[in-house]
């Protein structure tokens, strides 16, 4: 993805030199809190990393690794700014409020409950911001088979997807619905959630189009693919278990990522009206 030239946002927040990230670390349990206390959007790869992320009161350094990731994360959210804003005043006729961004290394907080490396990248809305671990786009790489610097970008554009679905309200409506039904029912609407926040994702790349290198939807499709409940829950030593899904499956993910950059168009993304995902 060619960035140079592109400005860093001012919605960043960094957490990463602080001691611990003002937070115990916390493995599968403490996602199923993060659940209960209110909507917690993001990548769980809990299942595959469990047991990793930092102890709080532990101070590292930040590396130059780190300090890249930091960067490019900044940047990447700047085109979310520019290509939400205009889509916003061009559909809805309405401004388009942008959301923080987070980074920190190991562990955190947020209103929506503790975070480590191993949760993955979230969208808490109780604060309107997107939490991530700069080691994440490592983790990707070396663990989950999804390099390349637009599968990392993807993975903001994604986070940044959920805050555009709580500004339209479908956050909070689908919250109230989840909560109103049993758990099986509750990861469906889950997955939808997830698959129009990966169409969204697709509309964005459609927009920054220009942007884009030889290979990178590739990498973008593949880090799709990696991270599908299924493949993740098979690389983790399990047979999926379909009615324990939230995010949908590699090929759904890929999909409805291909929908969202073929259409350029949100009103396309409408994962809730399809009969099939």
């Amino acid at each position: 993805m060619r960035l140079r030239g592109v400005r860093s946002s001012r919605n960043v927040e960094d957490r990463r030199r602080m001691s611990g990230g003002k937070a115990g670390g916390i493995g599968g349990v403490g996602l199923l809190v993060v659940l209960a206390l209110g909507y917690f959007a993001g990548f769980d790869v809990t299942p595959l990393l469990q047991g990793q992320g930092g102890q709080a009161g532990a101070p590292r350094e930040v590396t130059a690794e780190e300090e890249r990731a930091a960067e490019f994360s900044s940047k990447v959210l700047a085109t979310t700014e520019e290509v939400w804003s205009q889509v916003f005043q061009q559909k809805l006729g309405r401004p388009y409020t942008a959301p923080t961004m987070v980074l920190y290394s190991g562990v955190t907080q947020s209103p929506c409950g503790g975070a480590s490396g191993a949760t993955g990248p979230f969208y808490c809305p109780a604060d309107r911001k997107a939490y991530l671990d700069t080691e994440f786009f490592a983790t990707m790489a070396r663990q989950l088979g999804a390099g390349g610097d637009f599968a990392a970008a993807y993975v903001i554009a994604h986070e940044v997807a959920h805050h555009v679905q709580n500004e339209l309200g479908i956050l909070p409506q689908v919250n109230r619905q989840r909560q109103a039904v049993g758990q099986a029912q509750a990861n469906a609407l889950t997955v939808r959630l997830e698959l129009q926040a990966d169409c969204f994702s697709g509309v964005w790349a459609r927009a920054v189009e220009g942007l884009l290198e030889p290979g990178d939807m590739e990498e973008a499709l593949n880090a799709a693919r990696q991270i599908g409940d299924d493949t993740l829950q098979r690389r983790a030593g399990k047979v999926p278990q379909p009615h324990t899904f939230t995010h949908g499956t590699s090929e759904q993910r890929q999909r409805w990522f291909a929908i969202g950059f073929q259409t350029g168009d949100p009103n396309r993304c409408d994962t809730f009206a399809a009969n099939q995902l």
